[in-house]
Order: C-alpha cells, then sequence, then structure tokens
C-alpha cells in the first residue's frame, strides 16, 4: 500500500534576501495612520547628528496592525518570561547628548 503525505494548501513558502536578513537597525518608530492605513518608519538616529534618514517603511491595513500588535506584545511576553521584564525606557534617564559634547549657546 501507498503512502502519500497529505498535501498542505495552507502550505506558505517565504524567501530572504541577503541583503534583507542583514537586516536594518532602528532605535526610533513613528507611526502615523489614516483611515485606511498604518506607516511605520524606522528610524536609526545616531548621536551628535543632527540629520538622520527612515531606514525602513512598512505600511500596515488597520487589521494588519492590530495583528502585528498582537503577535509583538505576546512575543514581548515570551522574552520576559525567559529573560526577565525588559525595563521601560521612559524609567531610564536618557542624556539629550547621547554622550557627545554637551551643546552650548
Amino acid at each position: 500500500m501507498d503512502k502519500k503525505q497529505p498535501q498542505n494548501n495552507n502550505q506558505l513558502n517565504i524567501e530572504i534576501t541577503e541583503e534583507v536578513a542583514e537586516g536594518a537597525y532602528a532605535n526610533l518608530a513613528i507611526i502615523t495612520h489614516s483611515h485606511a492605513e498604518f506607516v511605520m518608519d524606522f528610524v536609526n538616529v545616531m548621536p551628535s547628528t543632527p540629520k538622520s534618514k527612515v531606514k525602513s517603511r512598512i505600511i500596515f491595513t488597520p487589521m494588519h496592525a492590530k495583528r502585528f500588535m498582537k503577535a509583538l506584545i505576546e512575543n514581548i511576553e515570551r522574552y520576559e518570561a525567559a529573560h526577565g521584564t525588559i525595563q521601560d525606557l521612559e524609567q531610564i534617564e536618557i542624556p539629550m547628548n547621547f554622550g557627545g559634547p554637551t551643546a552650548q549657546a
């Protein structure tokens, strides 16, 4: 008797290029929205640099933005269960000069 694995029609094959796999570091996210979409701009702000560029822009439908939020919350909960609570930035004193020279007027 020939045993065949049932074919999963819901399987999604996802590929990633080497460039995309490297990722882009961002330490600032700017989120805007309209009635039809959420736009997330990811920026890398460097100390003592007056200008920064958007490294990546992701556009979501409102439904996908909410699904993304739920997935992010779930993953943060898993991370904290394994590694401890992530300290909130609002609890950390961040110097406005980011470690660079102090501005003078």
